[in-house]
């Protein structure tokens, strides 16, 4: 018996090219429209094309129904890695970013909807390049989004399972994947046509519109404009604020609200500590603003709850300079780094329920402290975690934390400084974009050496995979028989 297959691997990433080649295509309207050079597009197409029909004819005698989970973890990340790649050719052919590695940065960094970026100057870019910024960033949101609550689940990984689409429910939407998958881009795809039309209503045009509703709905960040949000009026600054706090809240709530069943959002613990925590921390960064600044009142609500709001999503928006704010909410910012949206959202980080998770952990013991002889049971949503989920749970945020650790020491080693490496690990981890230091949110990772931008890529494409979908390929269970 074969531990992986490496046929049925690569019939499955030709797939995965196929759909970035279509990709591709999708942006030369754009570039008819503004009279842009198609090469970019056409050219990347084509390459892409062309690798995926010869991957295919390779593969042509391949079953995909023979993978078996290892072949899928191998797929999953090999996936990502491809898109990474693959997708850097237009920044490269159109001599936007002339630098593959910082051409495959700036593709790492939309398609795992991070938002870092490389560019000094965006507003000089084609419309044609911000539009596939903007696409790439939606790419990967809506990949997340599937990864988390439809893929990892049923690989059957560890903890997973927990945040997966009840098997109930289930059945009730449709008893094969593509009923599920259908269903959630519908919710994804509403999500950003609103948007795009109420950005559309403010002082955006329609451009603007699509490419900030794409890095939006997709907790991304990439802007076309230098100083990104704050170059825009209040109105679209608190449109952008609503649909980051929707884009960070699980799609499994919107079918739960679609069907019209309060009772399971009403149950739904993760999302009322995920408002929890929003409203409280949101509140915070006012008080410090309003105290200790110049600010109106509407100014340090609307800042104070922006900032907060795209940090815990992940989105990494800005509509001010937060690395100018007095120290208590500039750690507040960082604590936040390390929160997440929801579940089954296309935020990144720890996320929510884990955290919650945690919470509870820590009351069960104090409980038994007082109590000897009392076990609380461990709940979450009304399901019961027995001991295996609740241990791979801890021992997530345990690698999370370590790979944190682990990352700025490399980074800091290879000539930056404390505060730039501790903020730019955390930030590309949990994708969220600007740190602190010199690459804060009214500047770019352009300046760090190639080394770290390499390092920083991996960390990327580490952190949305869920790092231990990538962590276990190295393992011994995975070469075990």
């Amino acid at each position: 018996m074969k531990l992986i297959h490496p046929i049925l691997i690569i019939r499955v990433l030709s797939t995965i090219l196929l759909i970035g080649a279509i990709s591709f295509l999708v942006c030369i309207p754009v570039a008819l429209i503004y009279d842009e050079p198609l090469i970019p597009f056409y050219g990347s197409a084509i390459i892409t094309g062309i690798v995926s029909i010869l991957l295919r004819i390779f593969t042509k005698k391949a079953d995909p129904e023979g993978m078996t989970s290892r072949d899928s973890f191998l797929t999953v990340t090999l996936a990502w890695i491809i898109f990474t790649l693959f997708g850097s050719l237009p920044y490269i052919i159109s001599k936007t970013i002339p630098s593959l590695v910082d051409a495959v940065f700036e593709s790492a960094s939309g398609f795992t909807t991070t938002g870092a970026s490389i560019l000094t100057d965006v507003e000089i870019l084609p419309y044609s390049i911000l539009f596939w910024r903007s696409l790439t960033h939606w790419i990967g949101g809506f990949g997340i989004v599937l990864l988390v609550i439809l893929i990892l689940p049923s690989l059957r990984v560890s903890g997973y399972q927990m945040f997966s689409l009840e098997s109930s429910l289930k059945e009730k939407i449709h008893p094969k994947t593509k009923g599920i998958t259908l269903r959630v881009m519908m919710i994804y795809a509403g999500l950003t046509v609103l948007e795009i039309i109420l950005l559309s209503l403010g002082d955006m045009n329609l451009f603007d519109s699509v490419c900030h509703s794409f890095a939006t709905v997709a907790t991304g960040g990439f802007s076309t404009k230098n100083i990104s949000l704050a170059y825009f009026s209040t109105y679209s600054q608190y449109i952008v604020m609503l649909f980051m706090f929707l884009a960070g809240t699980s799609q499994v709530i919107y079918y739960y609200l679609v069907k019209s069943n309060f009772r399971k959002v009403k149950h739904n613990e993760e999302f009322w500590f995920y408002l929890a925590i929003v409203i409280f921390a949101g509140a915070l960064a006012f008080s410090i603003l309003l105290v200790n600044t110049t600010r109106n009142p509407e100014e340090a609500f609307r800042e104070g709850y922006f900032q907060v709001i795209s940090i815990i999503t992940c989105t990494g928006f800005a509509n001010d300079d937060f690395i100018l704010w007095p120290q208590p909410a500039m750690i507040l910012i960082f604590l936040l780094m390390f929160a997440g949206g929801s579940t089954g959202s296309t935020s990144g980080g720890i996320k929510m329920a884990r955290h919650l998770i945690v919470i509870k952990n820590v009351r069960n013991a104090f409980v038994r402290l007082v109590h000897p002889n009392i076990f609380p049971s461990l709940k979450l949503n009304g399901r019961l975690i027995d001991e295996k989920t609740n241990t791979s749970i801890l021992s997530f945020i345990l690698l999370y934390i370590f790979v944190f650790a682990a990352g700025t020491l490399f980074i800091a080693m290879n000539g930056a400084d404390p505060l730039t490496s501790a903020s730019s690990v955390a930030t590309c981890m949990a994708g969220i974009g600007p740190g602190f230091g010199t690459v804060g949110p009214m500047s770019n990772f352009s300046g760090i050496p190639a080394i770290n931008k390499i390092a920083l890529s991996f960390i990327m494409i580490l952190g949305r995979l869920e790092i231990i979908t990538v962590f276990i390929l190295f393992g011994k269970s995975f070469r075990r028989l």
